[in-house]
């Protein structure tokens, strides 16, 4: 009995050690203290919560080696800038840089590509727009969003780049329009992201009860979607019951 325990343990540990190095070199050090206090039930969450949608969002081998090796794109993106420091290879290597939360090193990257012919590059433009937010300077976020919508009379293209908008507006203290642009996104787009970061934004300003809703909306109205739908929003119904179970 003791032999087998022992042998599972060591399995453990192994993943215990695996999930602190990644959460270490991806940024996600929230997750340290969980997987170092609590190493199997810390180790099980940080596959679910992290490890897990970055796999799906890999294609097998590559997926599993981003995980692995996460600075390995970062290393490809630098060879390839060394050779030629084009624009496309820059903001290449931003991205990457980004994705491993080195969100200063992306940022003054996609800067040096803001100039000459690609001053007003709209691509980049949106580019500085993610990486401010993501580095919580959200400000700088707000204007290149705004420079973004003024320079091409268009909305902003997708959702998630407008509850990014949106959610930059509350990191800045803009709370009613903050408010009232979640109350669109959800309306229009009926997205159970935009409800989860609703949640959140509630919860800060102190209304308790108005965000416990959201998360529970979140929770019956993922049952309505068809299967495709209810496997991509899964995260945010985790993330609700997570919201809901940490403020009973």
């Amino acid at each position: 009995m003791f032999t087998y325990w022992n042998d599972y343990y060591y399995i453990v540990i192994v993943f215990q050690a695996i999930g602190v190095i990644h959460a270490l070199k991806t940024g996600r050090n929230q997750w340290i203290y969980l997987l170092i206090f609590l190493p199997l039930i810390g180790a099980i969450a940080y596959f679910f919560m992290e490890l897990l949608p970055d796999l799906r969002r890999g294609t097998n081998t590559k997926g599993i080696s981003k995980i692995v090796f996460p600075n390995n794109e970062i290393k490809e993106w630098e060879r390839k800038v060394q050779m030629s420091d084009s624009v496309t290879n820059k903001l290449g290597l931003s991205n990457a840089y980004a994705a491993q939360q080195q969100h200063d090193k992306a940022i003054a990257l996609s800067l040096e590509c803001l100039n000459g012919y690609y001053a007003e590059d709209p691509a980049i433009l949106m580019q500085l727009a993610r990486q401010y937010f993501l580095n919580e300077q959200y400000l700088e976020s707000i204007q290149y969003f705004n420079k973004l919508q003024s320079k091409s009379s268009t909305s902003l293209k997708t959702v998630e780049d407008e509850l990014l908008y949106v959610r930059a507006l509350a990191g800045a203290g803009e709370t009613e329009n903050a408010e009232n642009g979640f109350k669109r996104i959800i309306r229009v787009h009926h997205s159970l992201e935009a409800r989860y970061y609703y949640g959140l934004f509630l919860k800060a300003e102190g209304k308790n009860q108005e965000a416990k809703e959201q998360f529970q909306l979140i929770r019956s109205e993922i049952k309505l979607l068809p299967r495709y739908a209810r496997n991509r929003n899964s995260k945010w119904q985790r993330l609700a019951l997570k919201e809901m179970l940490v403020n009973k």
